[in-house]
């Protein structure tokens, strides 16, 4: 039975897993900011992000007293202005919809793992039979915003660099762009979400775009062998404003400020090239201006 008084609230979400964790330290929020008050369960789009939360209660959507909250971070909109990160979106939201007020504790998602997934092997060790260490890459992303890829032979020139002295596992779903490195480990396709999550947990570091591995790599704890601090080069590139996205001991590489398409915020834009699929981030408006430019038979 619960608690007379407390508040019984399902968040729903179907945005993609990077903003999932977004949603879990709004969640982690509001019990820290408002303890005993709520009762919370989730309908989201990556319910693998959600085992072993203890802030979760299984609540049923046709109770009456439930009240369900469909989550947006509308904060993001003044983004390239106002000083905030993308941890503060959910937990505004939720502050105007359950009328309460929540304070951002850490900066980071609240992802668990349970002791006997600390104890298991990792995927790199399994193949390897070594206790190797490794750094994870994510050199591919979604067709939908293309902008955030990152030149599939700059990615190799690093492994290169490295080669013998560090070993990459590359990652990523295999539908989504995944150009494949020579001299890495490839688990492209071969990790689901929860696999995902603690892969992040052994490695020593991570090298991606703005994307979901990024959120991973700052919310996912370390090995009690390693700093609680894993290091993450994310190749950012003008789209997004670094206060929305970086993570403070990361290494975030952006062009916001040094260039005339982002010399105010980031632009926001969806694509580097028209990819003829009908999709509306194919319009001009969605492009990067360099592109637009072209299309119009001048450069902006």
């Amino acid at each position: 039975m619960t608690r007379q008084g407390v508040r019984r609230v399902i968040l729903k979400c179907m945005l993609p897993p990077g903003a999932i964790i977004m949603l879990t330290a709004a969640v982690r929020d509001l019990h820290l900011s408002c303890p005993g008050e709520f009762l919370t369960d989730v309908r989201t789009s990556a319910p693998a992000l959600w085992v072993n939360n203890p802030y979760i209660t299984p609540l049923r959507e046709d109770d009456p007293d439930v009240e369900i909250v469909d989550c947006h971070y509308p904060l993001i909109h003044q983004s390239n202005k106002a000083p905030y990160h993308f941890i503060h979106g959910f937990s505004q939201y939720l502050s105007e919809i359950l009328k309460v007020n929540i304070y951002p504790s850490l900066m980071s998602g609240d992802l668990h793992l349970s002791a006997q997934e600390k104890q298991w092997m990792s995927q790199v060790r399994e193949i390897t039979r070594e206790e190797v260490p490794f750094w994870i890459i994510a050199a591919g992303g979604k067709f939908d915003v293309t902008i955030k890829w990152w030149s599939s032979s700059r990615y190799q020139e690093v492994v290169d660099a490295f080669r013998g002295r560090i070993l990459f596992v590359q990652i990523g779903d295999e539908k989504h762009y995944q150009p494949t490195l020579s001299g890495v480990l490839n688990l492209i396709g071969r990790t689901n979400l929860r696999q995902l999550i603690r892969l992040v947990y052994h490695s020593e570091g991570v090298i991606c775009p703005v994307n979901l591995p990024m959120h991973l790599a700052a919310t996912v704890e370390t090995r009690t062998n390693r700093s609680p601090r894993r290091p993450c080069v994310v190749l950012a590139g003008g789209r997004e404003p670094s206060q929305w996205e970086a993570y403070p001991h990361h290494q975030f590489l952006h062009t916001v400020g040094a260039l005339r398409c982002c010399d105010n915020g980031g632009c926001w834009k969806a694509r580097t090239l028209p990819l003829g699929d009908g999709a509306p981030n194919d319009r001009p408006d969605r492009m990067c201006v360099d592109v637009v430019g072209l299309f119009r038979g001048v450069w902006i």
